[in-house]
């Protein structure tokens, strides 16, 4: 089995460290996107999309990373994916919950827009009010976060066993340690990013991000 990815990739590090926590035997080829190697054959081959990441098993493939966790999970018959039905859409709920309405502002509305020069927009006046937006966006739905689907009882997400909506949700919330978000305000979330954080393989699995981060401490930005 072969998991295209980057290191630094938001989409990439909740695999890796399932993979790494879970001891799953796969071989993790890395995509250079600095360089746009996965615009490049042979990877825009394997990913028409030309993002990371990509899993390949034999002459099966996915392109997604939340469908990705899933179908791991399952090989390996992982309890962090319940077999129960109501248990396994509680998962796929909270999955879709940070793919769509946190991921949206949160990365693509608030931190990438300032971390990376593509995403930026070429008008100061659009670039301010999409940041302004984005960060009214993402304090909704951190409130979210932190007073319905965690609540004060929760060690993670579902309860008090990880799940694979975890390994997802955290790297999205943790998009916030790279321009010096303040969480403060959510101890919920706080508190389960804590125990995320706790996690043998997370400094390991995030020392790329983490890096990017450090290379940005000079510079200001619009954060929660």
């Amino acid at each position: 089995m072969k998991i295209y990815y980057h290191p630094a990739s938001t989409t990439s590090r909740p695999i890796a460290l399932f993979a790494a926590e879970q001891g799953l035997d796969a071989q993790f080829v890395v995509v250079d996107l600095f360089t746009g190697e996965h615009l490049q054959e042979p990877y825009a081959g394997i990913n028409p999309s030309q993002l990371v990441p990509a899993m390949e098993d034999g002459d099966f493939r996915l392109t997604e990373s939340s469908a990705i966790l899933k179908y791991l999970a399952d090989k390996i018959d992982s309890p962090t994916y319940p077999k129960d039905l109501k248990q396994r859409a509680r998962v796929n709920e909270l999955m879709d919950w940070f793919n769509t309405q946190f991921c949206r502002e949160m990365a693509y509305g608030l931190v990438y827009p300032q971390i990376f020069p593509n995403h930026k927009r070429e008008d100061d006046k659009v670039q301010a009010s999409t940041l302004a937006r984005a960060r009214e966006g993402t304090k909704k739905w951190l409130k979210v976060l932190d007073a319905s689907l965690l609540g004060p009882n929760k060690a993670f997400l579902t309860g008090d066993k990880i799940t694979i909506a975890d390994y997802f949700g955290a790297a999205f919330v943790g998009l916030g340690d790279v321009t010096r978000c303040n969480y403060s305000a959510y101890p919920n979330v706080s508190r389960w990013m804590n125990n995320m954080k706790s996690l043998k393989n997370w400094k390991k699995v995030n020392e790329a991000i983490d890096g990017f981060a450090a290379s940005l401490k000079d510079k200001s930005f619009e954060v929660v």
